[in-house]
């Protein structure tokens, strides 16, 4: 498990991370979504090693992370500004990454240039954008870490391609217990690839949940009675956002969706829909809930 406590990174002035807390536990895709200048990126070289946080403690497995080589060579990031070696094709990075993790996996890199359908011994420097995201990750994936960091892993990637890196990503998590952070600007990117997903915002995190729970513990009811009603109708349901139009009045609850569905029905409606949220959705009446204009902070 990755464990961060009460995490403060400043650089000059400006202060990129302040108390931030939380727990990802192993054998999970988490999402952290924040819009430009929230934290994500430091928040991923924090948990790398590559920063020291200015206040706090970051640990995996118990052990601290920063200058720590043992915890190291379990961790692989994949930064969201690549660099490879000048003038190097995959198979000398793959070299070069075999040099420094024990686990780096020769048989597996083959493989994956294949199912890629990247050329190992091409110039690296002839790829496109995103070729070379997909070179970056299949060395990543080849080296077989324990911990597995992806900043902005989709930017560049075509829709098949996009698909194929997820179905690898969810066969080390399966297979090999894996625990993957992916960090994006899009919910909509994230909503099918994570287990749990968290919001970054002015350097915390203000929001962090399963994703299963989240999106089924939510939900819209658009319902109309025969008579005059308003809100106070109902009265012992979570309401978190009340519309209402003529006679037709629209819910979005909180709660066990039998259960709530089975009181709206008492209530004799001439009109009742249950209907789903998406992630998006759910995140901005969620947030609304906790006092934060989604708007202002996507």
């Amino acid at each position: 498990m990755i464990s961060a406590k009460n995490v403060t990174m400043k650089f000059d002035d400006f202060v990129a991370l302040n108390q931030l807390n939380c727990d990802i536990p192993d054998s999970c895709i988490y999402g952290l979504v924040g819009s430009n200048g929230a934290g994500k990126s430091t928040f991923l070289r924090l948990i790398s090693g590559v920063y020291r946080p200015y206040e706090g403690t970051i640990t995996a497995d118990g052990e601290p992370v920063w200058e720590n080589p043992k915890v190291k060579s379990r961790i692989m990031y994949v930064p969201d500004e690549l660099y490879f070696l000048p003038q190097s094709d995959m198979n000398t990075m793959a070299r070069l990454y075999a040099a420094v993790y024990d686990s780096f996996s020769t048989e597996r890199f083959r493989e994956l240039t294949a199912t890629f359908g990247l050329k190992p011994d091409a110039n690296i420097g002839t790829f496109s954008k995103g070729m070379k995201r997909q070179a970056a990750t299949i060395l990543a994936l080849s080296v077989m870490p324990k911990y597995l960091f992806f900043d902005e892993t989709f930017d560049g990637l075509d829709p098949v391609m996009r698909n194929l890196v997820k179905q690898v990503i969810y066969s080390d998590v399966c297979e090999r217990g894996t625990t993957t952070i992916i960090t994006s600007h899009s919910l909509r990117e994230l909503e099918d690839t994570c287990d749990q997903l968290a919001l970054l915002h002015k350097g915390g995190i203000v929001f962090e949940s399963d994703i299963q729970n989240l999106k089924t513990a939510l939900f819209k009811v658009q319902v109309a009675f025969a008579d005059t009603f308003g809100k106070e109708r109902f009265e012992g349901i979570e309401t978190l956002s009340y519309a209402q139009t003529g006679s037709v009045a629209t819910l979005i609850v909180r709660g066990d969706r039998d259960t709530v569905t089975g009181q709206i029905r008492a209530m004799q409606p001439l009109l009742l829909d249950v209907l789903p949220l998406n992630l998006e959705e759910v995140f901005i009446y969620e947030m609304e809930a906790l006092g934060y204009a989604f708007k202002d902070i996507m």
